[in-house]
Order: structure tokens, then sequence, then C-alpha cells
């Protein structure tokens, strides 16, 4: 637990201590808050259902932007191959990596609940709702992270890193929007596939365990993809 506190720390200093936190946080909440002053002040509108429905597909930009670079840059700069002979695990660096960028998305989600507040002032919203929903984004945003972090450890090149976790994200998205054109047991196991499908159920205010399972499974997978896709790679 000391090492992946240690890398956590380390990447979090990094993120800070350089733009990339800074814009891509201020990217999420100027397309955020654009979204919810729309919907407020033209469409007249005090929910953050529409917010709701957007902030997951800036997540499949958002995330693969933070977790491109987080085995990707250390095999380029050669710092990989120094962390690795020290007395670190494989899974405490994927950790420790996971760890940092989910804090990251974690302060960005959680400072729109002051978008929830705003609406709280005008009109009688749902907070167990909101509350529901903001733990689908989370939930959402860290299976997005771990397919970033496993995308991160496919190459060397940033670029390609943020491509194939972009694409690997849109692949489990879009899982359950043409369930229409596939036979039915098909079907079923597309819709069980999508990231979106289980947000959409929690987001409506149900929590249910088999969506929580089913992100924590995706987590928990990509993560050990990743640490197997490191131990492999890492010296290339």
């Amino acid at each position: 637990m000391n090492n992946i506190s240690s890398i956590t720390k380390k990447e979090l200093r990094s993120y800070f201590y350089s733009p990339a936190a800074y814009i891509i946080l201020g990217f999420f909440l100027l397309v955020t808050g654009w979204i919810f002053g729309s919907h407020l002040f033209l469409m007249k509108v005090a929910s953050l259902r529409n917010l709701f429905g957007i902030i997951p597909l800036i997540f499949m930009f958002l995330a693969p932007a933070l977790t491109m670079r987080a085995i990707a840059e250390e095999r380029e700069s050669g710092t990989i191959e120094l962390i690795c002979t020290s007395p670190v695990k494989d899974n405490e660096i994927i950790l420790g990596k996971f760890y940092s960028s989910f804090v990251i998305l974690a302060i960005a989600a959680t400072i729109t609940i002051f978008y929830g507040i705003i609406v709280s002032f005008i009109g009688s919203p749902d907070w167990g709702t909101i509350i529901a929903g903001y733990i689908g984004l989370l939930l959402l945003g860290g299976a997005y992270l771990a397919i970033g972090i496993f995308g991160s450890t496919i190459s060397k090149n940033q670029i390609i890193s943020f491509i194939a976790s972009f694409f690997i994200i849109l692949l489990f998205y879009l899982s359950d929007k043409f369930l229409y054109l596939m036979p039915g047991w098909l079907s079923s196991i597309l819709r069980f596939i999508s990231l979106d499908y289980h947000f959409q159920n929690i987001a409506r205010g149900v929590i249910d365990t088999r969506d929580i399972i089913y992100y924590l499974s995706i987590i928990i997978l990509f993560l050990y993809f990743a640490k197997q896709s490191l131990t492999e790679r890492k010296y290339e």
C-alpha cells in the first residue's frame, strides 16, 4: 500500500505541476458549464438530466487524455525500467496510475455538484436521483480509466494509446445502440456489456448491485490486462 500511495502522490504532483490537469479540468468545466447554462437560461430547464446525458460522452475523451501518458510516457522516456527495477510490483504501478487519474476525474465530477446547488435554488430537484447519477458517473469513469490505463500499456506513443483507449471505450459504449439489427440472444449479450446501459440504470436513481458488480468487473478486468501487458512490454 505504501508503494501504491507513493506512486499515486507522484502522479498527482506531475499532473498539477504541469498544465495538463488544469487544461483537462478547464475544458471539462467549460463544456459542462455551457451545456448546463444553455438548458437553464435558454430552454428554461432546471435539471441535471441533460448534464448526466452528456458527461459520459465527455468522459470518453477525458479518460484517455488523462491516462494516455500513464505508462506510454514512462516507456518512451525509459523511466519505466528504473521503476520496475525498484522494489515495486507491476500491479502496484498500475494501481497507483489508476488511482491518481481517478482522483482527477472525481474532482471534475464533484465540481459539477455546484450546478445541482443552483438548480436547488430554482426548483426542487430529486437529490436521491442526483446522488445516484454521480455514483454512476464515478463507476463509469473508473471503467473508462481502467481501459485507458490498459491502452497506455499498448504503445510508447501517447497518441496511439489515446486512440486505442478511445475506440475500446467507444465499442463498449455503443454495443447496445444497434440491438434491433441483432438476433435476440446476441442483443442480450450486447446490452449487458454496454457501459452506457448500466449507467442509464443508475442515473434513473436505481442502484442495482448487478450494475455495480458490472463496473467493478470491467475495472478489475482491464487493470489485470494492463498489468499483464506491462509485464510483457516494459523492457521493449
